[in-house]
């Protein structure tokens, strides 16, 4: 079995914990790859001496962030991702520290599952296409003021937000800045695509939720400076007065590895801090 390890190593514990997983994966008979500039230091194998094909899983170590780096830096490397938490809030990294060894043999046994995920496509007007596990968001960038964008689905036209931006979020990214500005929580079992405006001047405009199979046009209107589309909250894409960028649903899918017992909701009430009260007779 060949697994391929991506450390967030900006984090100060990140070096012992590389050690301590190789380690532990060597020690059980699995070929433990790592990017070149790494490689050696830690023993293992460098990672442009493998076939993207032939790894087995990815493990990630860091946050949700580490994942969605990683999966963009490789982008040809199609095999499940394991999220191992070093940080505190993480929905797609959620298996903590302390469970470490204990989750690793769960997958070298198999008692695992993996969930498929549903991956956004965005096409601008020089018919550059970009990929995002969590959301694309259109913002106002160096515009001091409020700025127009006109949405279409299917050619039928939506609603002008005049906002600081929108969010375009997958089922994956509705726990991640779409949360944070008011939008739904999708389970990540479902497909679909939140449209959820940031700050919108009329607060009658609210999120609303879109099968995938749905295909959505944005334009800028604002007579103002170029706007920003970042994906996944990395690189970025500048949007020009009355260009139109469509997004869809990608063919990509994205594979995470959930532990046989893991649970969406426990994870939920976790990392949001919920604290209702058991119904009588829960364990």
């Amino acid at each position: 079995m060949i697994i391929a390890l991506f450390a967030n190593m900006q984090k100060p514990s990140s070096y012992e914990v590389v050690k301590r997983v190789t380690a532990f994966l060597q020690e059980k008979g699995a070929t433990v790859v790592l990017q070149d500039a790494y490689a050696n230091e830690f023993a293992a194998t460098p990672l442009s001496s493998i076939k993207e094909e032939e790894i087995s899983y990815l493990i990630s170590l860091g946050g949700d962030g580490t994942i969605l780096r990683m999966v963009h830096q490789f982008p040809k490397v199609k095999a499940p991702v394991v999220g191992i938490n070093l940080g505190r809030l993480g929905f797609m990294a959620d298996i903590p520290l302390k469970e470490l060894e204990n989750s690793l043999l769960m997958l070298l046994a198999g008692e695992i599952e993996i969930e498929e995920r549903m991956v956004m496509e965005a096409i601008f007007p020089d018919k550059k296409r970009y990929f995002a596990v969590n959301d694309f968001v259109i913002h106002r960038a160096q515009n001091p003021s409020l700025i127009d964008l006109s949405i279409h689905v299917d050619g039928t036209y939506l609603n002008t937000f005049s906002a600081d931006g929108v969010i375009f979020a997958t089922p994956s990214g509705s726990t991640a800045y779409s949360l944070a500005a008011g939008g739904p929580i999708v389970t990540p079992d479902l497909n679909a695509i939140v449209i959820n405006p940031i700050c919108p001047h009329t607060i009658s405009n609210r999120p609303i939720v879109l099968t995938p199979k749905k295909s959505i046009e944005v334009q800028y209107l604002s007579p103002y400076e170029p706007v920003e589309m970042s994906y996944d909250g990395f690189a970025h894409h500048t949007l020009a007065t009355k260009e139109v960028v469509t997004l869809t649903m990608s063919n990509k899918k994205f594979c995470i590895v959930k532990l046989k017992g893991a649970d969406y909701f426990s994870t939920l009430r976790s990392k949001l801090g919920w604290s209702g009260q058991l119904p009588y007779g829960t364990q």
